[in-house]
């Protein structure tokens, strides 16, 4: 795990921190971004010694995440999350990819964890991302939220066959922080004029998640995850609307 670094950014995570860290310890190099984090996730995480912690601004995810992968010393780069765990049988894979080809990216498929179940739809179930590249020939994009690795027509993508465990959510109050923070972010990308628009929008979600993802299938817990998506719809376009009249 010599030419390959582990990059994470994070606030206030140390409620996940050290499972994430310590699936991890196989790696040379973490870089940890710490933006404007209060708890106690940098005491945590100095107990590692292959943990490399640094402090910045956050930008917006995406512009964030590359300011963090500057700081690694490798050109390959494994982006994580604060909340993300690397399991072993990944790990073992991880470990025979040569890394010589700086147009290949490796897409991974991520196993999200709703209080400690395994969520298997509502929009959660095949969730494939390409979290390992080569920071030379990619980036993620300037996003402010949902951020993604931006590929071209040469990039060579590979599907590894073993996953990565998400700690979504550990409990309903840091649920409902998300769903404020995400909201007040994703306000910033545009302006919604019509509250017609905001109502159907968030219509839209709840049956999109709880219906077309089956996310009735996934008991009380798929029922608040589309009880979320429906508040986060809703309130994203309603701080977009308020956004568009404050002109007016």
């Amino acid at each position: 795990m010599t030419k390959i670094s582990v990059v994470i950014m994070a606030k206030d995570a140390e409620e996940t921190i050290v499972e994430t860290l310590d699936s991890i310890v196989a790696f040379e190099e973490v870089i940890l971004y710490l933006n404007n984090s209060t708890d106690n996730t940098k005491s945590r995480a100095s107990k590692y010694k292959n943990v490399k912690v640094i402090e910045g601004e956050f930008i917006g995810f995406g512009s964030t995440k590359n300011s963090a992968a500057k700081y690694s010393k490798n050109d390959w780069i494994l982006s994580l999350d604060s909340d993300e765990v690397i399991l072993p049988k990944l790990l073992d894979e991880i470990s025979t990819l040569k890394f010589e080809n700086i147009n290949e990216v490796f897409t991974i498929k991520r196993d999200n964890y709703f209080l400690k179940k395994h969520i298997k739809h509502s929009g959660w179930g095949k969730d494939f991302l390409v979290r390992i590249y080569n920071k030379k020939n990619y980036s993620f994009n300037k996003n402010i939220v949902h951020e993604f690795i931006e590929l071209n027509q040469d990039t060579k993508n590979t599907v590894l066959k073993n996953s990565f465990k998400h700690n979504a959510v550990t409990n309903i109050n840091q649920f409902l922080q998300k769903v404020m923070n995400y909201t007040d972010l994703a306000a910033k990308d545009e302006k919604t004029c019509s509250f017609l628009v905001v109502l159907l929008k968030a219509k839209f979600a709840f049956f999109k998640t709880y219906i077309l993802q089956l996310g009735l299938l996934d008991g009380w817990r798929g029922f608040v995850i589309s009880i979320s998506n429906f508040n986060g719809s809703f309130f994203k376009y309603t701080k977009r609307y308020i956004n568009c009249k404050e002109n007016f």
